[in-house]
């Protein structure tokens, strides 16, 4: 009754099946690490972001200092004097809220220790009318401040996936990179850079403020790992369904045929 497992077509759906099996698997396995690397982050950031604050040059000692992950998102504080001749944007940024992309507004700011200086992502604004021109962008204050914010690392088209394509107007940029702004401007420029959070004297008005990153949802990852192993489960059990109502079939049509001698000659 079975007999027909063995031709061609059936051979063909089995060899579909037994690949889909490892393939669902592993399919299984790499939603998996996606959830763990999802929870380990929001794990850092946890820690990161409670944990006591630290000048940002106990952390970042030196120009081209690669920031490490377990650094990032760590609260950090530096005091000094914004080098507004040296500020510059970062293109094709999302608000806050998400909805709108302008630019991020970039500062160096010059450390009061004399260490060098840190670039501090100030905040977003919109873009203006005219994308060759440098945007409307509020000024940072005057004199001695102190901020605080979350050390982050330089950004490179290999960590970002943002292409770094040149040619773009005058003080705008498409990363976010120290070694980039120190070659552009000779100064001594830490390596990373910090995302502010509160400025010491507060200022009435500046770009908007970037939010602490979401670090709660742990995303749909676990769940897509489990279905995919469960579809893993159900191929076995879809081609012995299969073929059961294949051979039912078939069953029914020769004793269809058994009663019919007509169908049979014909």
């Amino acid at each position: 009754m079975y007999r027909f497992l063995l031709s061609r077509r059936w051979a063909l759906i089995t060899l579909i099946a037994l690949l889909l099996i490892p393939a669902m698997i592993r399919l299984g396995f790499w939603q998996l690490h996606r959830h763990e690397a999802r929870v380990a982050r929001n794990e850092l950031i946890g820690r990161s972001l409670t944990a006591p604050p630290v000048a940002f040059d106990s952390l970042s000692p030196s120009p081209g200092f690669a920031v490490p992950t377990e650094l990032t998102w760590r609260t950090v504080t530096a005091s000094g004097q914004y080098d507004a001749a040296h500020e510059f944007v970062v293109r094709g940024r999302t608000e806050p809220g998400g909805s709108s992309i302008g630019y991020f507004v970039v500062t160096p700011l010059k450390l009061a220790d004399g260490a060098g200086e840190v670039l501090v992502n100030r905040g977003w604004v919109e873009s203006g009318a005219d994308a060759t021109s440098y945007p409307p962008v509020p000024a940072p204050p005057a004199g001695e401040v102190t901020v605080t914010g979350r050390m982050r690392a330089d950004e490179t088209t290999a960590s970002s996936g943002i292409r770094d394509r040149g040619g773009l107007p005058e003080r705008q940029y498409k990363l976010i990179n120290s070694g980039q702004q120190a070659g552009a401007s000779g100064a001594r420029v830490l390596g990373g850079y910090l995302e502010l959070a509160a400025t010491d004297p507060t200022t009435a008005a500046g770009p908007e403020a970037l939010a602490e990153p979401e670090h709660s949802d742990i995303g749909p990852h676990m769940a897509y790992a489990v279905q995919w192993w469960l579809f893993c489960g159900l191929v076995p059990v879809g081609l012995v369904v299969l073929g059961r109502r294949e051979a039912a079939e078939r069953a029914a049509e020769a004793r269809k045929a058994a009663a019919d001698p007509e169908l049979v000659e014909a």
